[in-house]
């Protein structure tokens, strides 16, 4: 959330792109955001991007080649080493595939599918039925405590090269374009080159850089990833545990500063548990503990994560877990845990996805490409609604077409991130020392 809403913890807002800002009701209509703790607030100098969903960005994995450190959101395949058998039948390449955890593939693929749907039709629901942004921190938390089996500082400057590159091709095109539009920068555009902090913007451009909160939040975690894994390796119980007394701490105790720190703290307290899970789940934690304990440890936080929610309407104006950072904070650790539990009890690794080719593609493009369509999703669904107007002029589209429809809104917004893919992702091949490709 915003610094500036950091003044009163319980009015949170999102915002739309349409001409009728409520977003849940009228056409062509732009959801508010789907990030409960990333509150938004305009000046034309000291702004900090906001939101939730978000996350683009970013588990038992494989373990990345050392030149090639994933981005926040996608980890790279392992390949496989060892001498190939001199001899026998060629293992079948249905059986699993080579060197990835398609189980976790498939949850990353999923959660950009259901931030894409959020930010297109504004569902209150949706953060229950998948809590997005609380698996995407757990994979990555997972990944990191994979990653930091080699030197520190070798992992950090590895994923900030994965990281930044991405995040600055795109901001040329969205800082430029806030500037023909009136925006003056002050000395906090410096965000703009490392966002430790919320980069400012103005209000033109506010639905494409509100999602920057991920980006943020994860490179906190980034750097903060040695430290916390090595006090969880000394307790690992008791720190994932306290790993929610942040989040308590700010909702009922002290809200925290009203600036940038203030905006990131809420953020990095709401996603801490799931991003401790991670490591529990890297260290082989939840798989030593009791499957009772873990169900009904899971349960609860759930409950009361849906309980908060529910009980505080009247606070939020909504239910909506992207609204409430208490609320997301318990149900995406209990949905997190698990998620992550049933991995490593019952070895889930959907191997069988290998055998139908194109669902095992479309997965794979969307882990090669999380941080493009991340970034690139929201401008994808800003030009759609123009593009549909034009639509409007043209006799045939307008009788044979539901312009008015955003489902329709939302397949041309699907349309658009496919050429930002094409058009764009290959600048992550290049942040991983990788030969540039159209499509992984």
């Amino acid at each position: 959330m915003s610094w500036d809403q950091q003044q009163n913890p319980y009015q949170q807002q999102g915002y739309g792109y349409d001409y009728n800002p409520n977003p849940y009701g009228g056409q062509q209509q732009y959801a508010q955001q789907p990030y409960p703790q990333q509150q938004q607030y305009v000046d034309y100098g000291y702004t900090p991007a906001a939101d939730q969903t978000a996350p683009l960005p970013p588990v038992v994995e494989p373990e990345p080649a050392p030149e090639q450190e994933p981005a926040p959101a996608v980890e790279e395949p392992q390949p496989a080493s060892g001498p190939a058998p001199a001899s026998g039948p060629a293992p079948d390449p249905r059986s699993k595939p080579a060197g990835r955890d398609r189980y976790f593939d498939t949850l990353r693929a999923v959660a950009l599918i259901r931030v894409v749907t959020y930010h297109t039709f504004g569902w209150a629901w949706c953060g229950m039925v998948f809590p997005s942004m609380g698996i995407m921190f757990g994979l990555a938390g997972t990944l990191m405590a994979k990653s930091l089996e080699r030197p520190a500082l070798k992992v950090v400057k590895s994923r900030l090269r994965r990281l930044l590159p991405p995040f600055w091709f795109w901001g040329v095109f969205v800082v430029l374009a806030m500037l023909i539009h009136d925006w003056m920068p002050g000395w906090q555009i410096v965000y703009w080159v490392v966002p430790l902090g919320d980069p400012p913007g103005n209000a033109w451009g506010e639905q494409a850089w509100e999602i920057l909160w991920y980006l943020r939040t994860y490179l906190w975690f980034v750097l903060l990833s040695p430290a916390l894994l090595w006090l969880f390796r000394k307790a690992p119980i008791p720190v994932l545990l306290g790993s929610l007394a942040p989040i308590l701490v700010l909702n009922f105790v002290w809200s925290g500063p009203d600036n940038r720190f203030g905006s990131a703290l809420w953020d990095l307290s709401t996603y801490l548990f799931c991003w401790i899970l991670g490591f529990a789940h890297r260290d082989g934690v939840l798989q030593r503990m009791k499957p009772a304990l873990v169900v009904v440890a899971s349960l609860a936080a759930v409950a009361y994560g849906g309980w908060y929610a529910f009980a505080h309407q009247a606070d939020f104006g909504t239910y909506d877990l992207d609204e409430n950072p208490l609320a997301q904070a318990f149900w995406s650790a209990g949905f997190v845990m698990l998620l992550m539990w049933a991995k490593a009890y019952f070895k889930i690794d959907f191997a069988w996805l290998a055998r139908f080719r194109r669902l095992d593609r479309t997965v794979t493009v969307f882990n090669a490409r999380a941080v493009t369509i991340y970034l690139w999703h929201e401008i994808a669904l800003i030009l759609a609604v123009p593009l549909i107007d034009q639509m409007w002029n043209v006799p045939a589209f307008e009788k044979w077409l539901p312009l008015d429809s955003q489902w329709f809104m939302f397949g041309v917004g699907w349309i658009l991130i496919a050429v930002f893919i094409v058009m764009c992702g290959w600048v992550e091949d290049v942040a991983a020392k990788k030969k540039p490709k159209l499509l992984p």
